[in-house]
């Protein structure tokens, strides 16, 4: 069966608008044509579907079954046309720059920062993404990425950015007691809550079979991000990336536990188009992610 020919978006409109106002006049008027054009524009779509639409009700019109049918879908898609260019006109604005972030590092390194970021550039409109799959840099796309390995893109500007690592951390309250105690008694006093693949993972699991292996376990989660409410909640002790919890080890409500290791881990690369940037602003912002992570690396050593 060959598909019917959709009627035009400028009919659809037409009668949209004669619908909405159950008026042809008033249609027009909202339309900026005659009321004779609004007429033609109907009596057109009634003819491409071969049924009417429409009654005559006094000196307005009003729909009928087939056109009260036709009314609910052509809204929608006009709704959902409208949301389209819309997001579309984004795109359009000269301050925005297109950055993709690991979810662990957007959440807990780059939030707390955004804000020193926007006063320096007043005219940015960032659209931060965690898709790491959506990270092709070029002039549509992507601007600036933070992926865990080089791009090997051509003409991409290439370097390793921050080094992330494994923290055991624990709330203010419950580190600050634990930290006036040995090491050997902490299992005593709190329980231990697990990122369900740093067990098995070859840079943490280590951690849990020595230092962490007679704590009981209170928790597995399979998200970090859920992880880090629990242990802000109070709940017992973590190991954490290090990078997630960088905004409460600043603010202070979670603390890093004494006598425990700090392991080395992902090393996060910065990448971008320096030589030929889309918009001087994309510029601005690969420089500041730049310096942002000099001045953490500073404060951590």
């Amino acid at each position: 069966m060959s598909k019917q020919k959709l009627p035009s978006l400028t009919l659809l409109a037409g009668f949209e608008a004669a619908a909405r106002h159950g008026n042809f006049s008033r249609a027009a008027d909202e339309l900026h044509l005659s009321q004779s054009a609004i007429s033609h524009q109907v009596q057109q779509l009634e003819e491409q579907l071969k049924q009417p639409l429409f009654r005559r009700v006094g000196r307005g019109v009003e729909l009928n079954v087939a056109g009260e049918v036709l009314l609910k879908s052509v809204q929608r898609s006009m709704t959902v046309l409208h949301s389209g260019l819309g997001q579309i006109a984004t795109y359009l604005d000269p301050g925005l720059v297109v950055l993709t972030c690991p979810e662990h590092i957007a959440q807990g390194w780059l939030q707390a920062r955004l804000a020193g970021l926007q006063e320096q550039s007043p005219d940015l409109c960032l659209m931060l993404s965690t898709d790491m799959t959506a990270r092709f840099v070029d002039e549509v796309d992507v601007d600036i990425s933070i992926s865990d390995r080089p791009l090997l893109q051509e003409g991409l500007t290439e370097l390793p950015w921050l080094q992330d690592g494994w923290v055991v951390v624990a709330h203010a309250t419950l580190a600050g007691r634990l930290n006036a105690l040995p090491a050997s008694e902490h299992h005593l006093h709190a329980g231990l809550l697990c990122l369900e693949q740093s067990l098995t993972d070859e840079k943490t699991a280590t951690l849990f079979l020595h230092e962490l292996s007679k704590f009981r376990k209170l928790a597995l989660f399979d998200d970090a991000r859920l992880l880090l409410d629990a242990v802000e909640r109070g709940r017992g002790i973590a190991c954490l990336p290090r990078l997630l919890v960088d905004e409460a080890l600043q603010d202070g409500s979670l603390c890093l536990l004494d006598g425990y290791p700090q392991i080395t881990g992902q090393t996060w690369y910065l990448s971008a188009m320096v030589n030929e940037p889309r918009a001087d602003i994309v510029m601005q912002v690969f420089t500041w992610l730049q310096a942002e992570a000099k001045g953490s690396l500073c404060a951590n050593t």
